[in-house]
């Protein structure tokens, strides 16, 4: 992807970029706590489930972030035994990009696509394979376990072309990660109103899954990942439609997400959504990016 190395904010896009702020720094809060550091927040995950990660704060008026304010942000997560990473819109903040690097971080790009209130999702026109439904799953759904475990294997085989990774690496992720509590996370996540889970099944497994996560009437598309044995198949496209519906039928204006890359980006494209803004993550030079 070009590099973001400077940005001309279009002062139309300005009341959807603080929309989407509002929703990112709103996320975290709910498993959170927030510590201040200035310009910067540092979310810190309380009880098990994913990590998170530092920001901008949010309605900062203040001295803009320096690579000092980034470093002490880095000693904490240190301390913490947290991971080193940032997470910011290029657009919504565009000097917090020198500061990190300064600091010596690594910073990694990924488009921004938005499907806004006035904007309508283009459905999948392709027929699912033969023997394959979409759904969106309950907490108690007999799909869950590997509707959970499908995007970890996705995103350990990066990419849009056929993997290694099939039914059996499932199963056993699946059952790795029902023993360590993450499926009993989901379903109460999901009970909760939280998240929202969908899944391309086939034969009792989840060949295919994603989630939104909606705050009012905003929400983010995020983790859909395919089996990598089973690409190619337009599973992805299917999935981001159902929770593209939920969402809307659910009272969703503003549905967004973030892709790995311009060729997965190309996938939400097709299915309604348009190139908004640069989502950017910053971590340790030496660690490789997460999927987006």
């Amino acid at each position: 992807m070009h590099r973001v190395t400077s940005v001309d904010l279009d002062p139309a896009h300005r009341p959807l970029l603080d929309e989407i702020e509002r929703y990112y720094d709103a996320v975290p809060r709910g498993a959170a706590r927030v510590e201040d550091f200035g310009p910067l927040s540092l979310f810190v995950r309380e009880g098990e489930g994913w990590p998170y990660y530092a920001r901008p704060a949010l309605g900062h008026s203040g001295p803009a972030v320096t690579a000092e304010d980034v470093r002490r942000v880095l000693a904490r997560q240190r301390e913490l035994g947290a991971p080193q990473a940032f997470e910011w819109v290029a657009e919504h903040d565009p000097l917090l990009r020198a500061a990190v690097e300064e600091a010596g971080l690594a910073v990694h790009e990924h488009p921004l696509l938005v499907l806004g209130p006035d904007e309508e999702p283009a459905l999948p026109t392709p027929g699912l394979p033969a023997g394959v439904s979409v759904r969106v799953l309950s907490p108690a759904d007999p799909d869950l376990a590997s509707a959970t475990a499908v995007p970890h294997l996705a995103f350990g085989e990066p990419g849009t072309g056929l993997g290694l990774a099939g039914p059996d690496e499932l199963a056993v992720t699946a059952e790795q990660l029902a023993a360590d509590g993450a499926v009993a996370r989901i379903a109460g996540r999901i009970a909760a109103g939280s998240t929202v889970l969908a899944a391309a099944v086939q034969d009792g497994t989840a060949l295919c899954a994603g989630q939104h996560n909606p705050v009012g009437t905003v929400t983010e598309v995020a983790g859909v990942g395919t089996l990598p044995a089973a690409r190619r198949r337009g599973l992805g496209l299917a999935v981001t439609a159902a929770l593209v519906a939920h969402a809307r039928a659910n009272g969703v204006r503003t549905v967004f997400l973030s892709a790995a890359d311009e060729d997965v980006a190309r996938i939400y494209r097709r299915a309604g959504f348009r190139p908004f803004a640069t989502a950017l993550i910053a971590e340790p030079a030496a660690t490789e990016p997460a999927g987006a």
